[in-house]
Order: structure tokens, then sequence, then C-alpha cells
């Protein structure tokens, strides 16, 4: 009964105009006289005949109803099965739908690919992570070494899981929907400092010097965010620096871009395009196979969330130049 009603309720206008056109059809040929029985008989076809349309028209409703209906249970999953449009109306509503559907199809399939590379990241990482810590098993089980190397190759291996688990807690916090950014104006010779004083001792154990100069350039950033994309930039500029020198320093030519530049093995003229995307090594990567392709794309998604801009040049064999502009912020201090 509530099906009828509503069908009803949408048939209201049909019925309104049919019953006005029966008044007129019936009332007009009254008032010039003519015979009541010819008036009724035509009458009567008329309303049969509309009550002949009216229920196809209330089987075809209940059909669509129930086809619909059944649809509720599926609709999540597919989309194929829905009952072919009458009118332009409902063409546009299948049409809206289709778009809603295909576009929470985008965002599953994006979710279930980000969920992979969560997956395929911890995964390493946690292969990874089981580099140094047995490294250092071994050398607390060994005899031969000295105490004195024993200590420093010890700290080195715990310097590189304390950058292991920074790294991940970073990845973790660039994906919550909340972060904890404080913009704020930072000297940037104390930052740069600050992070090199930390990789001082691998300075000293592989032999490479240091060439910085005085920044002398005040910055509006996250002091603590951006420390941590300098320490993945020294980080990669002495892992693949074998002998020479990194140098920091401000770019002379361009105004607020900080330069860190580094005599290493370089990266390959093909993978340079592709070297911010997650989970991208490069040859150099495949080389090392310890590389997880997290850190310059951390260092992109953080920088581009500071307003600066990173870019890197480099050439085969003759190391490689790091840039970052800090005169693209659109940021005032908190």
């Amino acid at each position: 009964m509530k099906l009828f009603l509503h069908f009803i309720k949408e048939k209201r206008n049909d019925l309104i105009l049919y019953l006005i056109t029966l008044a007129i059809f019936v009332l007009i040929p009254a008032l010039y006289g003519l015979p009541l029985y010819a008036i009724g008989y035509a009458a009567l076809l008329s309303f049969t005949f509309f009550i002949f349309l009216f229920t196809v028209g209330f089987i075809r409703f209940f059909r669509k109803h129930n086809t619909l209906s059944h649809k509720k249970m599926s609709i999540l999953n597919e989309l194929n099965g829905l009952p072919s449009p009458e009118s332009p109306i409902e063409e546009d509503y299948q049409e809206l739908i289709s778009l809603l559907f295909s576009d929470k199809q985008n965002l599953i399939n994006k979710k279930e690919k980000e969920w992979q590379e969560t997956i395929d990241y911890y995964t390493l990482w946690a292969h990874q992570i089981k580099t140094p810590i047995s490294a250092m098993h071994l050398m607390l089980q060994g005899d031969e070494i000295t105490e004195e190397n024993e200590k420093k190759e010890l700290e080195a291996e715990l310097f590189k899981i304390e950058q292991y688990v920074e790294m991940v807690l970073q990845f973790l916090r660039l994906n919550s929907p909340s972060t904890d950014y404080r913009f704020e104006n930072c000297d940037l010779d104390q930052i740069v400092r600050g992070v090199v004083r930390k990789f001082a001792p691998i300075f000293i154990r592989k032999k490479l010097s240091m060439q910085y100069e005085p920044l002398n350039c005040t910055v509006i950033t996250d002091e603590k965010w951006l420390s941590f994309v300098l320490e993945q930039l020294l980080s990669n500029a002495l892992k693949y620096t074998k002998k020479g020198y990194i140098h920091i320093y401000m770019d002379p030519k361009q105004e607020r871009t900080l330069i860190i530049e580094d005599t290493g093995i370089g990266i390959r003229e093909e993978d340079l395009p592709r070297i911010f995307e997650k989970g991208y090594t490069g040859y150099n990567g495949r080389m090392d196979k310890k590389a997880t392709g997290i850190g310059l794309y951390l260092c992109k998604r953080i920088l581009g969330n500071l307003s600066h801009k990173i870019t890197i040049t480099s050439k085969t064999g003759s190391g490689t130049k790091v840039a970052i502009d800090f005169s693209q912020y659109k940021i005032l201090p908190e």
C-alpha cells in the first residue's frame, strides 16, 4: 500500500491533468445538449484506457523499485544491473551515480596502493635495521677488536639505527592528518651546524673534509622538520662520497639558497628525473642494495609542506649538488 501511495504521489500531476481533461470532455458536450449516454460511453472508454495505462505504469514502477532494492546489496561493489533510464532526468541521475562510483573506486585504489607501499616500506625497514643490530651483536661477541675501535664501530651502527628510527617516525608523521609544524624565524647557521656536528664522527672515520662557509641567513621554517631534511641530505652525501669533501654554502648567484655539494660518485642522468619518487633507488641504490628510496621522497614532501623548494643536479663521477631555495615561503612566523 505504501508503495502504491508513493506511485500516486509521483503521478499526481498526470492524474490531476486527466481529471481536468475528463471534466472538460464531459461538461462541454453536456452544455450543447448531446445525449448523456453518448457522453458517458465516451467517458467510460477514456477512463478504462486511463486505468489500463495507470496499471501498466504502476507495474513498471513496482519492478523498477524491486530492481533498485536488490541493487542496494551490491551497489558498493559493482554498478552493473541498474534499470534502463526512462527519461533524460533518470539518465542524468545514473551518470551522477556512475561518477560517484568511479571516484569511490579511485579512492579505494589509491588507499590500497598507499597501504601496500607502507607495508613494503616497513618490510624493507625491518630488514635494514636488522643489519646494524646484527653487526653490533657480532662486535660484542668478538675478541679481536680493540676496545677503542669497537666503541667507534658500535657508535656508528647505533647512529644508523637512530637514523632509521627517525626516518620511520617522520614517515608516520608526514602521512598523519595532523602535523606539528611550528614556523619561526630560524638562524640557518645554527640549524646546519647542529646537523654537521651530529655527523662529525662519520667525517672523521671516512677521512672526509667539511668545507663550511658561514651562511648568515635567517629563514622562516620549522627547525625540527628542516633539521631532519638536512640530516637526510648530509647522510646521502656521506654515503656516496668515498674521498674528497662536502661543501656547504649559500649560493652567490641565487638569493636565499642553501647548497650542499659533495665530490661523490654522482647520480646518473637518467635517474635524476625520478629521484624524488617514493621507492625509487636508481642505479646507485641498486648497487648499494640497502637504499630504501624513501629519503629524498620525504625531503621533497617535507620541504613542500614548509614552502621551500629543492633541486638536485649531478654528474656521474663528479659529485652532486643539492639546492634548497628558502625564498619560496608564503607563511608568517607564529
